[in-house]
C-alpha cells in the first residue's frame, strides 16, 4: 500500500454454530442464528484472508518466494486445499482495487475504484484534486480538503449508487461479519467516516477534534456487522444502525454494527486489552492503545483479532495484513523497503510464519479447522522489484543473505520531462504511480475533455515518444510508456465508472522501474540535467522499491488459496486461469449463499468436489468451456483486452494525415468492446444461472457462445499493434 495509513494440527471435535466456544480460560456463546448452507451443512465458519503485496512466485529466482518462507501457510493451503498460481488481480493494480473488487466479485467500473489507492478527480471549473480510494462504504467521495464540486458515493456502481455490500449475504443469513481492516468495510479515517456513520455531532466527532490520535486507534481499522437481533450488536455496546440505502434485494433494514476497536474489543475480549498473537497490547507508534494503523496490521496483530472474533461467536471473519517486504518500525511509523533476499525481508516473513503456526493452533484448540470452516488467502496484486542486482552473486536470502547498493523506485516529473523534450507546457495533473493516469485540465466549459480534442493528442504521442537517461542503466531509454489507453479502451480495461468525473483523460503504463509524479505551475521549469527530473532516490526510512499498479507479468499475476469442505485437496494449480472477480461468487457457493447482483466473475468449479458443483452447473457439460472463454474475453488482463491495449497503443501513438490510424483504430476498439460487453452478458447470465439459479443450459448454448468468443478474440488479435 502506498497511501498514508492517516487517509489508509490438533484432533478437535467439530463446533456448530451455536455451541460454546473455549478461549483463554473464558467461555462466549457464538451467536446462534447463523444459517449458512453449503452443500453437505458442514461450514460454519468463513475465514477470509488477504495480504498486502505477498508473492507466491520468486522475485529472484535464488530467493525463495514470500509463501515458501511462510512454509505454515503454504503447506495449510497446499496439504487440506488448493493453491491457485494463476491468478490475477485487474487494473489499475493497486491495494484498493484488488481488495475491493475480489471482496464484491466485480471489476472497478462497477464498483468506483480503477484508480487507487488515491485518485484525482475532475471538478466543473476543469481543474482536478485528489479522491482516495479508502473510505467507509457509504461515504461520499473522500476528498481530504473537502469536496466541493463531486458529491457521488465513494463506492459507485454502474447505476450512479452506492455498491452492494460485501457483508450483507452473510447479515442477511443471519451471520455476525467481523471485519479487520478490510478496505472500506471498516471506518478508514476520521475525516469522512467519522460524520458518515456517528454523525458531525457525535460524541466521537467530539473525540477527533479533542484527541485525533486516540481516535483513529478507537474508531478505525475494526468493526463488526451484525445480523438482526444479534447481541453483538446491540445498543448497550454502543451498536450503530448499519445504513445501505440502495442495497439491492429488498433493502437493508434493522441491522446494526460496532464501528471501532473501543467499541468491538470490549465485545469480543472482555478480559482486557486486545493483545497480539505473542501476548502483547496493541497499539499505535506514539502508545494510543486501538488499531495501530493499516501499515501496523502485521500478521500477529491481524490474525490475532480473526481469532478472537472467531473465539467470541463471530463466524464470518474477513481480514488485511500489510506487506512484508517494507519495514514498517512499530506499528507503521517507518517505510523502509527491503530487497528479496535482506536480512530484515526474511526475518520479517518468519515473523509471519510463526504467527500462521500459532494462529492454526488457536483455531484447532477452539475447534475451529478445515472440517467446519471455510478458508481463503490471497494477495491484492504482484509487483516489480526495483534496484541494483543483490550482492553477493546467488545469495538465497535464507543461508546467505543479499545486500543491495541502490534500492528504490525511479522518481521521474512527467510534467517537466514532457515539457524540455517536447516544449508543451500544457496543465495536467497525475496519479502519481507506475501507471500515472492522466488528467488534462478544462475551462468552466470544458471540465472534461473529448478524447480527440488537439491537446489531448499531442500529449499521448509525446508520451508516447518520451525517452530519458535512465539513472539504473546509465543509457537513454527509449518508449518508456509501454502502453497507453484512452477513454475506448479504458472501458474495455473496466476503468470507467459512472462517474465522468473520476475518469482520467487517458492512462499511460510505464517501464515498471519508473514512478511518475507532475509539478503543477502555469509553465513548468525546464530539466536543467536528466538526473533533475528522473532520479533514484537515497534509501531512508521513508523509501519505497514494489511497484504495481502496471501491466507486467509479475504485477498481474496473483494467487488464491481456498481450504474447507467441498474444496479439492489438489495442492497447486498452475494451470487454471482466475482473477479476483472469481473469489466472490466461488466463496458462496460454497456456504450456500448468493447475492443479489450479478458478478463478473464465475465460480471456479475445476477446484470443487463433485458434490460441491451445483446440479445445474453439472448437467451443463460445457460450463468450464464457457467459463474459461469468458475469462478471456471480459477480464482485466485477459487476452481480449490486452491485445485490444497493443492496438490501442498504436492509435495513442499515431500521427498520420487527419489522425486516420487513431480514428481507424479506435472505431474497431469501440466496436470490438461492444460486442464483447453484450456477448460477455448472455455468458455470465447462463453461468450465474447455473451456479446460483438452477437453471442448466445445453451444450448448443454453451457452444454458440463459446463460437462467437472465439472469434471476438480472434479479432482483437489482428487488430494493428
Amino acid at each position: 500500500m502506498k497511501f498514508s495509513q492517516t487517509v489508509r494440527s490438533a484432533c478437535p471435535l467439530p463446533i456448530l454454530i451455536g455451541l460454546l466456544l473455549i478461549s483463554g480460560g473464558g467461555i462466549s456463546l457464538a451467536h446462534g442464528t447463523c444459517q449458512l448452507k453449503s452443500p453437505k451443512g458442514a461450514i460454519q465458519h468463513v475465514i477470509y484472508v488477504q495480504f498486502d503485496n505477498t508473492h507466491f512466485r520468486r522475485d529472484n529466482a535464488n530467493v525463495p518466494s514470500d509463501l515458501e518462507q511462510m512454509p505454515h501457510l503454504l503447506n495449510f493451503i497446499t496439504g487440506n486445499g488448493v493453491l491457485m498460481a494463476n491468478d490475477h488481480t485487474v487494473l489499475i493494480s493497486h491495494t484498493a482495487t484488488g481488495i475491493l473488487t475480489s471482496l464484491t466479485g466485480v471489476y472497478p467500473d462497477r464498483m468506483g475504484q480503477p484508480v487507487s489507492n488515491s485518485f484525482r478527480y475532475f471538478k466543473t471549473d476543469g481543474t482536478t484534486r485528489t479522491g482516495v480510494s479508502f473510505a467507509y462504504w457509504t461515504a461520499p467521495l473522500f476528498d481530504p480538503a473537502g469536496s466541493t464540486t463531486d458529491t457521488t458515493p465513494e463506492m459507485i456502481n454502474e447505476n450512479g449508487k452506492i455498491a452492494p455490500a460485501p457483508w450483507v449475504p452473510f447479515t442477511r443469513a443471519g451471520c455476525d461479519f467481523g471485519a479487520v481492516a478490510t478496505a472500506n468495510t471498516i471506518l478508514e479515517n476520521t475525516a469522512i467516516d467519522i460524520p458518515t456513520v456517528f454523525g458531525a455531532g457525535s460524541p466521537e466527532a467530539m473525540e477527533v477534534a479533542s484527541n485525533p490520535g486516540q481516535a483513529f486507534a478507537d474508531f478505525v481499522g475494526i468493526g463488526v456487522h451484525c445480523a438482526q437481533g444479534s447481541n453483538t450488536c446491540a445498543a448497550a455496546n454502543n451498536g450503530k444502525a448499519d445504513l445501505l440505502p440502495d442495497e439491492p434485494g429488498g433493502g437493508y433494514s434493522g441491522f446494526n454494527g460496532l464501528f471501532g476497536a473501543k467499541y468491538v474489543n470490549p465485545v469480543i475480549k472482555p478480559s482486557g486489552s486486545m493483545t497480539d498473537l505473542n501476548g502483547n497490547v496493541i497499539q499505535d507508534a506514539t502508545g494510543h492503545v486501538g488499531f495501530p494503523g493499516f501499515d501496523g496490521m502485521e500478521a500477529t496483530v491481524s490474525l490475532a483479532w480473526v481469532a478472537q472474533m472467531q473465539e467470541a461467536g463471530i463466524p464470518i471473519t474477513y481480514a488485511y495484513i500489510s506487506d512484508a517486504h517494507d519495514g514498517h518500525g512499530t506499528a507503521g511509523n517507518i517505510h523502509f523497503a527491503y530487497g528479496p533476499g535482506e536480512a530484515g525481508y526474511t526475518q520479517q516473513l518468519q515473523d509471519y510464519d510463526l504467527a500462521f503456526q500459532k494462529f492454526f493452533d488457536r483455531l484447532a484448540a477452539d475447534g475451529i479447522d478445515n472440517r467446519n470452516t471455510l478458508f481463503v488467502f490471497t494477495v491484492d496484486e504482484g509487483d516489480h522489484f526495483v534496484g541494483d542486482p543483490p550482492t553477493p552473486a546467488g545469495c538465497d536470502g535464507v543461508t546467505t543473505p543479499c545486500t543491495y547498493n541502490r534500492v528504490g523506485e525511479i522518481n521521474a516529473d512527467l510534467r517537466r520531462m514532457v515539457y524540455t523534450q517536447f516544449g508543451d507546457s500544457t496543465l495536467f495533473s497525475v496519479h502519481s504511480d507506475d501507471a500515472p493516469t492522466v488528467y488534462v485540465n478544462g475551462t468552466a466549459a470544458q471540465a472534461l475533455r473529448d478524447q480527440t480534442d488537439p491537446v489531448v493528442r499531442a500529449l499521448e504521442r509525446e508520451m508516447a515518444g518520451l525517452n530519458w537517461l535512465n539513472p539504473y542503466t546509465g543509457a537513454v531509454e527509449n518508449n518508456i510508456m509501454v502502453a497507453l489507453a484512452d477513454h475506448t479502451e479504458m472501458k474495455t480495461l473496466h476503468m470507467v465508472t459512472a462517474d465522468p468525473f473520476r475518469t482520467p483523460t487517458f492512462t499511460p503504463f510505464a517501464d515498471p522501474d519508473w514512478f511518475f509524479f507532475a509539478t503543477g505551475g502555469a509553465t513548468p521549469a525546464t530539466c536543467a540535467t536528466p538526473a533533475a527530473c528522473a532520479f533514484i532516490p537515497a534509501r531512508t526510512s521513508q523509501s519505497f522499491a514494489w511497484n504495481h499498479g502496471d501491466i507486467q507479468d509479475e504485477i498481474a499475476s496473483t494467487w488464491v488459496g481456498y481450504v474447507g469442505q467441498g474444496v479439492d485437496q489438489s495442492g497447486i494449480d498452475s494451470a487454471t486461469w482466475s482473477d479476483h472477480t472469481d473469489v466472490r461468487p466461488t466463496i458462496l457457493e460454497l456456504v450456500g449463499l448468493k447475492d443479489d447482483y450479478r458478478h463478473d466473475g464465475r465460480v471456479i468449479s475445476e477446484i470443487l468436489q463433485g458434490y460441491a458443483r451445483p446440479s445445474a452447473l453439472k448437467q451443463s457439460g460445457s460450463f468450464v468451456a464457457l467459463a474459461q472463454i469468458y475469462k478471456q474475453l471480459n477480464a482485466s488482463f485477459g487476452e481480449f483486452a490486452m491485445d485490444t491495449l497493443k492496438a490501442s497503443t498504436k492509435a495513442l501513438a499515431s500521427n498520420d494525415s487527419g489522425d486516420a490510424t487513431y480514428t481507424t483504430i479506435e472505431g474497431q476498439i469501440q466496436s470490438l468492446t461492444a460486442d464483447r460487453d453484450a456477448l460477455a452478458a448472455q455468458m455470465i447470465g447462463l453461468l450465474e444461472g447455473a451456479e446460483f439459479k438452477g437453471q442448466t443450459f445445453s451444450d448448443a448454448q454453451a457452444q454458440s457462445l463459446i463460437a462467437q468468443g472465439e472469434a471476438l478474440l480472434n479479432q482483437a488479435k489482428a487488430l494493428p499493434h
